[in-house]
């Protein structure tokens, strides 16, 4: 049985609806996938987190091997029964961690910031993989593609990645060149790895390419080509929105003649037009930390594009504020009816409450707008229903 069928699609654009078969479960996409990097969806247990529909979330290699150590987990039970969840579970390979720990995040490399990455943390990047400093106690460690694979096996995790570096998008087009190249080397130790001990996860590939046209569709035949079960975008997307889709628009439209049968995962993006372009542009699954990294620092996802979907609620303006975040939200702080007020005194004060009814509430706006844009594509209102929400319609809220 193939890992992933489509159920429908969009005649007017790439979106599609299908379903992604796992040792834990079936993903109804396009679906987001919430962050547990450290093995928790920050602030919510496990059940909070079914609870809001959502059917795999991700765990972060790099993180969980430096603490508390894949063996550690492995012998608890995995992955799944460490943290409670008995879903699907996809881990990153550690690649991006090897981009953050040199340059910082995305944004401090858009905004030019110096420092953003742990200087001196990166001590090398050659062809048998990464040594650096861990953040955790200063040690020098050393991460290779076989050690990737190791660790994500000994989580246990439904989707594991394959190994890769994540190249800064304003960095010279030789190196990125020769970055993809032995990204691609390295997803051949990956399969070789799991040739050798008999992995029965899934696996998936990972294009890099950086900015560039042609490296990228170099990266698209090189991973379509391999035996990987399904195929991630990554790296560094460009400067801004309209680059960034460019480059998906790219790697979407050769995935869809090279291996159309496959699952797409976009890495690391999730804002709000994101998804919807996401979608739009043949995307199955996406992840990100936007929704709760919000949530812990104040911000409410509403149906509003002109401030990017997004309420401040430390700003001054809400302190007297009687109305809810969203009318007919039904996540436990419009439920109740709260009013902006309670959640911006909260916000202020910097009430772990607050954090955790934003948590839910950003989770609860994100997995309506999935469920509505697949729903669309399934109904054939696609075009209509992402113009409606491009326009700051709120999602339609039904039952998880």
């Amino acid at each position: 049985m193939p890992a992933f069928s489509t159920i429908a699609s969009d005649p007017a654009s790439r979106a599609r609806a299908g379903l992604l078969e796992t040792a834990h479960g079936t993903v109804a996409t396009p679906a987001f996938v919430p962050l547990a990097s450290t093995a928790s969806v920050r602030g919510l247990v496990a059940e909070e987190v079914l609870a809001l529909g959502f059917e795999m979330i991700l765990g972060n290699t790099f993180h969980l091997h430096l603490r508390p150590g894949g063996e550690l987990i492995e012998g608890l039970g995995g992955l799944h029964r460490f943290m409670g969840w008995e879903r699907a579970i996809i881990t990153d390979s550690g690649g991006f961690q090897v981009f953050s720990l040199g340059h910082g995040t995305v944004a401090d490399e858009i905004k030019g910031r110096r420092g953003g990455g742990r200087q001196g943390a990166i001590l090398a990047i050659d062809e048998e993989g990464v040594r650096f400093r861990s953040h955790i106690d200063g040690g020098e460690r050393f991460i290779t593609p076989e050690l990737s694979m190791e660790v994500q096996h000994q989580l246990g995790s439904d989707i594991v990645l394959a190994f890769d570096e994540c190249t800064p998008f304003n960095v010279e087009r030789d190196y990125t060149a020769r970055s993809t190249e032995r990204t691609h080397r390295w997803l051949s130790r990956c399969l070789e790895w799991r040739a050798q001990h008999g992995d029965a996860s899934l696996f998936y590939g990972i294009v890099q390419g950086g900015v560039h046209a042609d490296l990228r569709a170099e990266s698209v035949a090189a991973v379509a080509a391999s035996a990987c079960d399904g195929i991630a975008v990554g790296g560094s997307l460009g400067r801004d929105k309209e680059q960034m889709y460019g480059v998906v628009e790219w790697c979407t439209r050769d995935l869809a003649a090279l291996a159309p049968e496959r699952p797409r995962h976009l890495l690391g993006i999730g804002e709000i037009d994101d998804l919807i372009w996401g979608v739009e542009l043949g995307i199955d699954t996406f992840d990100c930390a936007m929704p709760t990294r919000l949530a812990r620092h104040g911000v409410a996802l509403v149906p509003d594009p002109a401030t990017r979907w997004r309420l401040e609620l430390d700003r001054p303006r809400w302190r007297d504020a009687p109305e809810p975040l969203v009318e007919g939200c039904p996540c436990p702080a419009c439920s109740a009816g709260l009013s902006r007020a309670y959640l911006h005194f909260l916000a202020r004060g910097g009430e772990l409450t607050g954090a955790h009814l934003l948590t839910l509430h950003n989770l609860t706006f994100i997995a309506a707008l999935m469920r509505e844009l697949r729903e669309a594509i399934l109904t054939g209102r696609f075009a209509e229903v992402s113009a409606r929400l491009r326009a700051g319609h709120a999602p339609a809220y039904g039952s998880p």
